[in-house]
């Protein structure tokens, strides 16, 4: 299903193909013989999704651009089933196994593997084919990779690289204040789709 969303429209190459039940709505790119399979989303709220020729969106994923982070995944990636990518560049030949989550103000560089279950965290940069293994944690720029028991580790470098200013444009506070906040601005931002359209 193709909507416009705030005016804006998606653009499928004539070689590209989206399944029926996949969503791409707004100002989102789908280039040259790339595919966008059943049950995939691709969204921009508020910043562009550019996906690249000859990439492949796999079922259940999500695929987002957000205000002040558009969404650029370049030639010949794969997004594996279930994945996740907000505001974030994939660059090219990279891929993102079954249930990977990559972050706002994340760079997955060209031909890098996260694999299954893996996480580049927010404003973390993974090098060239540098690989995150099954369930492990990528953070830093340049990202460091951690195994999922290294809390301590992990947040001593993503303490600083400000998740909830970068994805919520909030400061850090206790969720008790913080999530009123959150919840309100998510529900204007998400509340915009009443009036998309369907192409």
């Amino acid at each position: 299903m193709l909507l416009e969303h705030e005016g804006k429209r998606p653009t499928v190459a004539s070689s590209a193909w989206v399944a029926p039940n996949a969503v791409v709505c707004g100002d989102v790119t789908v280039g040259e013989q790339s595919r966008v399979l059943f049950g995939a989303v691709l969204t921009a709220e508020g910043g562009s999704v550019s996906i690249g020729s000859h990439s492949i969106v796999m079922e259940n994923a999500v695929v987002r651009g957000r205000l002040g982070h558009p969404t650029t995944v370049g030639d010949d990636v794969v997004i594996g089933p279930h994945a996740h990518v907000n505001g974030a560049t994939i660059e090219a030949t990279a891929f993102l196994a079954t249930g990977t989550s990559v972050f706002p103000g994340a760079r997955v560089g060209a031909g890098a593997q996260v694999r299954i279950n893996g996480v580049v965290h927010v404003n973390s940069a993974l090098a060239t084919d540098a690989m995150v293994p099954i369930g492990w944690v990528a953070v830093g720029d340049p990202a460091e990779v951690f195994s999922p028991h290294e809390h301590e580790r992990i947040w001593a470098i993503q303490e600083g690289l400000d998740f909830p200013g970068t994805v919520f444009g909030l400061p850090r506070a206790p969720n008790q204040e913080l999530m009123p906040q959150v919840t309100r601005r998510y529900a204007e931002r998400f509340g915009r789709h009443r009036d998309d359209r369907v192409l």
